[in-house]
């Protein structure tokens, strides 16, 4: 089962490892604690937005207009083979493992994890809904 989370929060109990997806790791912190201190224990940005995006994305303050365009965006970039292997890989592994996947925002409802959480669990995902404030997940 994946859980969404925010890297650098507490785990969940049985949550198992944490894969960032992010283009960047954390600032000031040493690669060797980046599990440590609940960042991820592996780094993925292959499903985070591309740099051109996220440079777009905090070039001004979200609206609902510019949250819908980041979001198609997103989604366009994540329908690239690559990133669409990667999305059924973790689908197949929801089923047998539990995992998380994750970005550093503090705003879920304006972070490309949301919208990575919508695209798993179309792909078939098994999604942890218990702690979800995302709407549209659904098992």
């Amino acid at each position: 089962m994946i859980r969404v989370v925010r890297l650098g929060a507490p785990r969940s109990k049985g949550e198992g490892p944490r894969l960032g997806t992010v283009r960047r790791p954390p600032r000031g912190v040493r690669k060797a604690d980046h599990a440590r201190l609940d960042y991820y224990d592996v780094w993925l940005p292959d499903l985070a937005p591309t740099a051109a995006l996220v440079s777009w994305a905090q070039a001004e303050p979200w609206s609902d207009r510019r949250w819908a365009r980041f979001a198609r965006r997103y989604r366009a970039e994540m329908r690239q083979p690559a990133a669409e292997r990667l999305i059924a890989l973790l689908a197949a592994l929801s089923h047998a493992a539990n995992f998380s996947v994750g970005c550093y925002c503090e705003d879920e409802a304006r972070c490309h994890r949301s919208l990575l959480g919508d695209l798993l669990a179309g792909a078939g995902a098994q999604i942890d809904t218990a702690k979800l404030r995302i709407k549209g997940i659904k098992n």
